[in-house]
């Protein structure tokens, strides 16, 4: 028996699956939409810029939500939090069955956000508390098992976009929530033990701290969103924003985020900024080069969603690969090899590009995608500290969804009303030097090359 499969034995498969359940209800939803955009765009009368909104609602909402909602998985329980966001996610999919603008279909993505907060930072809390209680190690073959169903759903995500809009059309993409929470639901109902009220902090909510970091996040993004002159003045008010903020949480005795403990651990902060600038990369392959398939290449959705299947399969293979909690370095700088490459032969991509050569160029990001979810959630469960493990999954979280937004943010900016060959161009030039900071930081980070035992696990 493998070593995964004995990890998954001690944990429970029946633990294991509401978890999974709940945790893929955010990444379904990331890429579900990515070839809905355009048929969107021409119910609506909306141009790529327009339409963006779509991608960035949902991660500007999962950006700000996941440290709240991992503070509440600290503070009230993992299992409530996973109850109250499949039922929103279940409302959510109700509202995006009426369409009455392009804006109010922004609004249900927000929801969605929110929403699908729940399923990552409670899904490492009860894995943490599980494991220490056991006295296991890292629980390897679990979080594979976690990022291959987020990787493979992430790639698959296209393609069932487009075979649900054949089917239904692109309504469809907002009423598959229903069943899919409602599943989630039952199964966390069934599965998932109580919350054990003793090991619950009975702790004030940081209420100030929250606002002030979602108000400083929201100032940011939307300079992001629409950089121009004008708009400076957003980046002057997230800093002051932001300057209350750590002045907020310095002072405080139970802080939303503690600061104390993210200044020194550098460990974690370079794993957050190497999940955020690798899936800046990501997303902007998932969207802007599927826009590009669509647009540029004239494909329908359902085949441009077909020709990144080859990352499904290639993502799976990378993240099984990287069960193993040891030789992390060496996995994240084939992962930044990988990105960095990719975004390279994007160069070459054009109207007379053969499928074949899209397939391998697909496949090459299949790879880069499937090593950095588990590389780097590996290295978070070693870096974070148990008590805080809710809270720094969904600051995780936040890295990963800074970099969606930053992709979403970038595609507009290179595409502008078409995605032509020049915009992929553009965009291709931007992520090579992405990939090569990635590359660096990812080479210079040497506590990547030691073993840490995670806070709490008994000896």
């Amino acid at each position: 028996m493998s070593t995964a499969t004995k990890t998954r034995a001690r944990i429970g498969t029946r633990l294991v699956t509401p978890l999974v359940a709940s945790a893929v209800l955010n990444p379904i939803n990331s890429t579900l939409i990515a070839v809905a955009l355009i048929p969107i765009g021409h119910a609506f009368g909306a141009g790529p810029e327009r339409t963006a909104w779509l991608v960035t609602s949902l991660y500007l909402a999962t950006a700000i939500g996941q440290p709240v909602v991992g503070l509440f998985v600290d503070r009230f329980g993992a299992r409530r939090v996973l109850l109250g966001g499949a039922a929103l996610v279940m409302a959510a999919g109700v509202g995006g069955l009426f369409a009455f603008s392009l804006d109010w279909l922004i609004a249900v993505r927000v929801v969605l956000g929110i929403g699908t907060c729940a399923g990552f930072p409670a899904a490492m809390a009860v894995l943490r508390a599980r494991a220490d209680a056991t006295g296991q190690g890292v629980p390897s073959g679990v979080l594979s098992v976690l990022a291959i169903s987020a990787q493979t759903i992430m790639v698959i995500g296209p393609a069932l976009g487009g075979a649900l809009i054949g089917l239904a059309g692109w309504p469809a993409i907002f009423a598959v929530n229903i069943p899919l929470a409602a599943v989630s639901l039952a199964l966390a109902l069934l599965w998932v033990p109580k919350d054990d009220r003793r090991g619950l902090k009975r702790e004030p909510i940081d209420v100030v701290g929250i606002l002030l970091f979602s108000a400083m996040l929201l100032a940011l993004l939307m300079f992001v969103m629409n950089a121009a002159v004008g708009n400076l003045y957003l980046l002057a008010v997230s800093a002051v924003l932001g300057a209350g903020f750590c002045w907020k949480e310095s002072r405080s005795r139970k802080p939303f985020i503690d600061l104390r403990m993210l200044v020194g651990n550098g460990p974690l902060l370079r794993t957050y900024l190497r999940q955020a600038l690798a899936f800046l990369i990501v997303y902007s392959v998932l969207y802007g080069y599927v826009q590009w398939l669509e647009s540029a290449r004239r494909l329908s959705e359902s085949r441009a969603g077909a020709l990144l299947l080859p990352m499904s399969a290639v993502a799976v293979a990378a993240a099984a690969f990287s069960a193993k909690p040891t030789r992390v370095k060496g996995r994240l700088i084939a992962t930044s090899l990988a990105l960095l490459i990719g975004s390279g032969l994007l160069l070459f991509a054009g109207e007379s590009t053969s499928l074949a050569a899209l397939v391998g160029l697909a496949a090459v990001f299949g790879l880069g995608q499937g090593l950095t979810s588990v590389t780097n959630q590996t290295a978070l469960y070693g870096q974070a500290p148990a008590e805080q493990m809710g809270t720094a999954s969904g600051l995780f979280r936040t890295a990963q969804y800074l970099g969606a937004i930053a992709a979403s943010a970038l595609i507009a900016l290179c595409f502008g009303p078409h995605a032509d060959s020049a915009g992929l161009h553009r965009l291709a030039l931007v992520l090579i030097v992405v990939g090569g900071l990635l590359l660096a930081v990812t080479v210079s980070d040497r506590a990547l090359g030691t073993r840490k035992r995670p806070a709490g696990q008994a000896r």
